[in-house]
Order: C-alpha cells, then sequence, then structure tokens
C-alpha cells in the first residue's frame, strides 16, 4: 500500500461478490485506508484484471468498518472481467478520488434522485446523512430509478411520504432499516414503483411542500447524462440549489492525462474542468 496525499494505492481482498439480473454486481472488499476516508461522491480507480492495463472508476456504494461496497453494471471489457474476480482475490483500487457532495445545513430536506448506476453515490450519501436525520438535523428523501431490476428486493416503505400516488410505495430495504425515506420509479412495470421517470416522481413531491418547506430543499443526483439534465431543469424549474456527480469515462483518473475534461462556468467564464479530480461533484448550474 502507497499514499498518493489523501488517495491510497490499496490492494483490496474480495469479501463477497454477488450477481443481480440485468448484468448488475455488488462488490464488496477489505480496503481499511479507503474506507475510512471516503466521502459520498468519491470514487475509486480500480484494476479491473492483471491483464486490462487500464483502470475503470467506480463510485463507493457504502463503507462499513474496514469494508467498502460498490455497485456497477457490465458495460464493456473492464466490468466483465471485474465481474469474473471471486473472494480471496485481492484488487489493486486507488482511492478515495475526487471532489464529495456537500450539504448545506441551512437546507435539511436533501433530495437524493439516483439512476442505474448512480444508485450509488446517494445511498452513501444517505449513509452519512442517517445519524443526522435521527438527530433531527436533516430529513433526507430518495428517490431511485432504475430500467432494469433494482439490485436489492424492493418492499412496501415503512416509512409515509405526503404527496406520493396512490400505489407508489416501494422502497429501499436498506434505507428504510437507516430511517431513510425512499421511493423507486421505473418504466418497466415493477411492483409498488411510481410508473414514470424519476424527476416526475421529484416534482410530485416538490408541488406538494409549502413555500417555507421547498425554501429547504437541496438536490442531490447521480446517474446517466440525460438524467441529469433534466434534474439540473427540475431544480431551474423550482429554483433550488443543485449538485450533481457527473459519470465521465477516465484514463488516469488522478488528473494527469485532462481526459475527462468538461466545460464548467465559472463567475470568469467558462473553463475546462477535470471531472476526476476537480469533481466529480459539480454545481448542476455549472454544467448544465
Amino acid at each position: 500500500m502507497s499514499n498518493r496525499n489523501t488517495m491510497f494505492v490499496e490492494d483490496a481482498e474480495v469479501i463477497s461478490h454477488k450477481a443481480y439480473a440485468g448484468g448488475q454486481y455488488v462488490l464488496r472488499v477489505k480496503s481499511p485506508e479507503i474506507a475510512r476516508r471516503a466521502e459520498p461522491g468519491s470514487f475509486v480507480h480500480v484494476s479491473c484484471s492483471p491483464a486490462l492495463p487500464m483502470r475503470r472508476p467506480l463510485s463507493i456504494m457504502l463503507t462499513q468498518d474496514e469494508y467498502v461496497d460498490f455497485l456497477y453494471k457490465v458495460v464493456g471489457e473492464g466490468t466483465r472481467l471485474l465481474a469474473q474476480r471471486t473472494p480471496g482475490e485481492t484488487i489493486s483500487m486507488i482511492g478515495p478520488i475526487g471532489v464529495p457532495f456537500s450539504p448545506e445545513s441551512t437546507r435539511p430536506r436533501t433530495l437524493l434522485i439516483g439512476g442505474g448506476v448512480g444508485i450509488p453515490p446517494m445511498v452513501f450519501l444517505a449513509q452519512r446523512l442517517a445519524g443526522l436525520a435521527r438527530a433531527g438535523e436533516f430529513k433526507p428523501f430518495a428517490i431511485l430509478g432504475s430500467e432494469v431490476p433494482f439490485p436489492f428486493d424492493s418492499q412496501p416503505s415503512k416509512i409515509i411520504v405526503p404527496n406520493m400516488p396512490d400505489g407508489v410505495i416501494a422502497s429501499m430495504p436498506l434505507l428504510d432499516d437507516w430511517g431513510i425515506a425512499s421511493r423507486l420509479a421505473s418504466l418497466q412495470g415493477y411492483a409498488g414503483c411510481y410508473e414514470g421517470y424519476v424527476t416526475d416522481l421529484a416534482r410530485l413531491w416538490l408541488q406538494g411542500l409549502t413555500e417555507q418547506q421547498r425554501s429547504e430543499v437541496e438536490i442531490f443526483s447521480c446517474g446517466p447524462h440525460p438524467m441529469l439534465e433534466a434534474v439540473a431543469s427540475l431544480a431551474r424549474e423550482f429554483q433550488l440549489p443543485c449538485q450533481v456527480s457527473l459519470e465521465e469515462f477516465m484514463a488516469c483518473a488522478v488528473g494527469g492525462c485532462a481526459g475527462c475534461v468538461v466545460k464548467v462556468k465559472t463567475d470568469t467564464g467558462t473553463e475546462m474542468k477535470r471531472v476526476c479530480v476537480d469533481g466529480p461533484v459539480f454545481e448542476a448550474s455549472q454544467v448544465f
């Protein structure tokens, strides 16, 4: 193991590796240094296989003691090879990398919107907010969407959420256990899920709030580019602050190659920023 300032190069032991429908996997590794330093929104750069030189970025879904969990989907050669890794093997990881989410205590109604493999950062943020929610400092609500079966067994939520359409009761059990309200959305007709886009369900929730309640809302989101554009539009519609985590292809992931740059609006004009180290979290109004 070696240290690169706040990043660690760590040989992580595979503890479990579970397959789910739709080519999805949940990978748990023992990675003490990364687990201790990770923040919601940060990611790691993973060596998928000794046979593949280029690493792949994976968002962190949650941490527990020395362990780190990832949810990913097989979309290419790298993740195909990663899916073959088995418990007991070691995987080289660089991390944690990137600028994390930063919730404002003045806006305690945190609306978390995650889609597909953009769900993990929302789960990690919910994990960090759970203790603050129990203390009454934050009131998180998560809306998660997927067009393939969710990588968990959804259940009717035990937490009442006002302004939900009749029958929209499906939730992520882990979030329910943490005391954080969640609802699921999909166009695939899954039981208990909202039939539509995550942003449509979010709009219904926001419209049902009082003006005072809406002034306490801040949006956090990660997911496919079109979804993030829609989330940014929703934030503009209700004049709400919004932080988004961008998904980009990366080569080095440590700021050296500038292969993941995006245009970002600043006070001095448009600048090119690296998603890996200047992000992946940006203010939505700066990138959309």
